[in-house]
């Protein structure tokens, strides 16, 4: 494009020299005339070219897109396995062993016996261990400190895989208006989540004389934590998605608008489920009642309202967080179920049947692995596969919502 642009430059000002001899009767012209003409024609070509390379340098262009495309679902990919891995975190009791937070310092771990067993010391002041952990050695202490240093360090991975590629991007020019202001709140969401980590962890550490429960992070904080990683994921995932993907162009029926109505609504239900998950973790509910489909012997067991106020049972009783998981995962299989036989009415492209179907497949895969991970009385493995298959399902909802997206007008 640019060799086009200096050639079709240096044909229009060749023709306007021939006219201007012309037009002096064919005489050669002096030098200054020569020298004026000169100037003009080489100013106005490098003016045009330099013109031209900004605006091929600007305006990002469908292999700078790729880039970004790709990139963007490389940090979705990250952000999953630091839920996966603070999953594997919390199943295995290890979110508690460091007990203070600096962003640089730490990052170094104990080498020396003495450095160990000065950290190992500072753990010993706070309840997880006066409680629950009181006979540790400190060969068990230092398999749980590297399962939260591990946790800790990815997530700081996680923030530099966001941050430095948007500084080497905008240098570049290849963020559009909409995108400058996605990728801002995506850096700034991932700052914010760490810090979210942090305010987690220290409603575990903190001393509760009137209480008699084994130490654990609040609920409450988990399930904000879990939640704004799920948020930074599915944004991360719809930016990269329609960077990669071209739109279809469907013809706007009705029932392809009812089933991208019923697509969101799913999509929704599926990410309250996940949701829903931290509380089960929060309070260990996934440990009462292991048996389905009934809870014991009964539909609906007699403690499900046994806390007063009856609002604090649907986030601090362990029965109904249980029972309420039970029945989101259930509706929200029944919700995709729905979707994909309606579904089977409309003619789609090719790519948006493939992620019906991947989405009913990955549903009926999860309803499986929570049913085997409440009967077999939640062993780490299956439950972080579980938690896995969360990831998974939400993102197959993110993926057809993208499918179906509307075309621009």
């Amino acid at each position: 494009m640019l060799f086009l642009s200096l050639r079709s430059s240096l044909s229009h000002y060749r023709v306007q020299a021939v006219r201007l001899i012309h037009s002096t009767g064919g005489k050669s012209p002096g030098t200054q005339w020569k020298q004026t003409v000169q100037r003009r024609w080489k100013s106005s070509v490098v003016s045009e070219a330099g013109a031209q390379s900004r605006a091929v340098g600007s305006v990002p262009n469908s292999a700078a897109e790729r880039v970004m495309g790709r990139w963007l679902l490389a940090c979705s990919g990250m952000v999953a396995g630091a839920v996966i891995l603070g999953g594997v975190t919390r199943l295995t009791e290890s979110g508690l062993s460091m007990v203070d937070w600096h962003l640089v310092k730490e990052m170094k771990p104990p080498r020396t016996r003495e450095e160990w067993e000065a950290e190992f010391q500072k753990y010993q002041q706070f309840p997880e261990f006066k409680i629950l952990n009181h006979d540790m050695t400190l060969n068990e202490f230092k398999f749980i400190w590297y399962m939260e240093y591990s946790h800790r360090m990815w997530g700081r991975a996680v923030g530099l895989a966001y941050i430095l590629p948007t500084v080497y991007f905008w240098r570049k020019g290849w963020f559009t208006r909409g995108m400058k202001g996605n990728v801002l709140f995506l850096c700034g969401f991932v700052c914010f989540q760490g810090l979210l980590g942090w305010y987690m962890v220290k409603s575990g550490l903190e001393e509760k004389p009137d209480s008699y429960d084994v130490p654990r992070v609040s609920q409450y904080r988990l399930a904000a934590h879990l939640g704004s990683a799920l948020v930074l994921y599915c944004a991360s995932l719809w930016t990269g998605l329609s960077l990669l993907l071209p739109r279809h162009k469907f013809i706007e029926t009705s029932q392809l608008l009812k089933l991208r109505k019923l697509t969101h609504w799913t999509a929704g239900l599926v990410f309250l489920t996940a949701l829903s998950g931290a509380f089960v973790a929060g309070l260990d509910a996934g440990l009462v009642y292991n048996s389905f489909p009934k809870m014991g012997e009964r539909w609906i067991p007699d403690d499900l309202l046994a806390f007063s106020p009856t609002l604090r049972n649907v986030f601090e009783n362990p029965t109904t967080v249980q029972f309420d998981h039970r029945i989101l995962g259930i509706s929200s299989v029944a919700a995709i179920t729905g979707l994909y036989y309606y579904s089977r009415k409309i003619p789609l492209p090719r790519r948006a049947r493939l992620a019906v179907n991947s989405l009913i497949a990955v549903a009926y895969l999860q309803v499986t692995l929570g049913i085997s991970t409440l009967l077999l009385y939640v062993p780490t493995p299956l439950a972080a596969t579980h938690q896995s298959g969360s990831l998974a399902l939400l993102s197959m909802a993110i993926w057809l919502m993208n499918e179906l997206r509307r075309v621009p007008k």
